[in-house]
């Protein structure tokens, strides 16, 4: 199995910081977002990596990466010119990912879990497709899925009207069979190819598709409110509490 890394985008939501640095090397616990999608791919066994860059972000983005991580997976760095949506990149990547499994993960998503037990039940179920689904307060800014009866039976994005709050987190697993899905759908009005698109295209051929409800966190690190809430949750990850030191006449609030 492959992996594909998504680096892509302008970071508008988080300028200023994206004036000096493309939004997956914004540090979280001062290590770059990108350092623990790499760090979760190489530790479920993949060392296939394909990176998506983009002609202004590849230098710094490859030099970050290759630093820490050079003797440890083979990477390849692909250009996608426009980002034109997430089934574009997949078309991009064609002859890097040479009809082969992969795991596409968005470079700028942070989960509380290890992916490789996830990618032991997509080969187990022999599925062409996994999605990982989180329950959202405003799934009007994602992409979400309908599920009944334990199946996936529909899939929008960014839906105007509610038809779920199960949100597509940014990590998916996929046969070859999502390049025939990404060549056969149409851009949305705003010009992309959606990944819910694709989907759903894998579903109307009967194609098996699975999914697993995360029952950990997710951060989509697209806000600057999103990046302080991560630092939280990746430093109380790494805490060991020590409760043999006391501080005369102070109090200690949260997890130091």
């Amino acid at each position: 199995m492959k992996a594909l890394v998504l680096s892509g985008g302008k970071g508008v939501r988080l300028r200023p910081f994206t004036y000096i640095m493309p939004k997956q090397l914004v540090p979280v616990a001062n290590t770059p977002i990108i350092s623990f999608v790499i760090g979760n791919i190489i530790k479920a066994g993949i060392t296939d990596i394909g990176v998506i860059v983009t002609p202004q972000n590849r230098k710094k983005i490859e030099a970050t990466i290759l630093q820490s991580y050079a003797d440890k997976a083979d990477f390849t760095f692909i250009v996608q010119e426009n980002p034109l949506g997430l089934p574009h990149a997949v078309k991009v990547a064609r002859h890097f990912l040479e009809g082969e499994d992969f795991i596409m993960y968005l470079g700028d998503n942070l989960i509380g879990a290890e992916i490789g037990k996830f990618i032991q039940i997509y080969q187990e179920k022999e599925y062409d497709a996994f999605i990982l689904l989180k329950k959202v307060k405003d799934p009007s800014i994602f992409g979400v899925a309908k599920i009944e009866g334990g199946r996936i039976i529909k899939l929008v994005e960014k839906p105007k009207e509610f038809i779920s709050d199960l949100a597509l987190v940014g990590i998916y697993i996929f046969s070859s069979q999502i390049i025939d899905a990404a060549d056969n759908i149409k851009p949305s009005a705003r010009g992309e190819l959606e990944i819910t698109d694709a989907i759903s295209y894998l579903l109307k051929k009967g194609r098996k598709v699975g999914f697993h409800l995360l029952d950990k966190w997710w951060i989509d690190t697209g806000k600057k409110d999103d990046l302080l809430n991560a630092n939280r949750l990746v430093l109380g990850q790494f805490v060991v509490e020590k409760k043999e030191a006391q501080i005369k006449d102070s109090d200690i609030s949260g997890k130091v």
